[in-house]
């Protein structure tokens, strides 16, 4: 395949720096209060996509956390469709801005499994594939 027939990437522009850092300062604190101090975070910026990803990882149950990963991942395909992503293409874990997208789609797949819909952990495992083939490294 020659350089011009690889597919396009895209790069996820980087979320609100005051998003970050009020992310940063919810997961900073105490246990007993991280889920809450999360789902503020998310309720003040409900486009940052790694506050779904964080969301999910807190939730209380398995349905509760498939419902943070959809709505990430549903707000991670219209984050790609506004910069530019047309259905195709590599969407890869290497550039920072991706990671809470990809989160939320692998957070998906888990929860997916987890509570029995086969079918769509297998979508959620071959769409991760196709959007990086490399795939984060183990443990991300």
């Amino acid at each position: 395949m020659e350089i011009g027939d690889r597919p396009p990437e895209t790069v996820l522009p980087d979320p609100p720096v005051e998003a970050s850092e009020a992310l940063a300062a919810a997961l900073s604190s105490p246990p007993q209060d991280r889920r809450h101090a999360v789902a503020g975070v998310v309720a003040d910026h409900p486009r940052l996509l790694a506050g779904w990803a964080e969301l999910g990882d807190l939730a209380r149950d398995a349905v509760e956390a498939y419902a943070c990963y959809r709505v990430g991942y549903h707000r991670g395909l219209d984050a790609l469709r506004a910069s530019g992503w047309r259905g195709s293409g590599y969407v890869r874990w290497a550039h920072q801005s991706n990671r809470g997208f990809l989160r939320c789609l692998e957070g998906l797949r888990r929860a997916a499994a987890s509570i029995g819909e086969a079918d769509e952990e297998e979508r959620c495992a071959v769409f991760l594939r196709q959007l990086d083939p490399d795939g984060p490294p183990a443990g991300a």
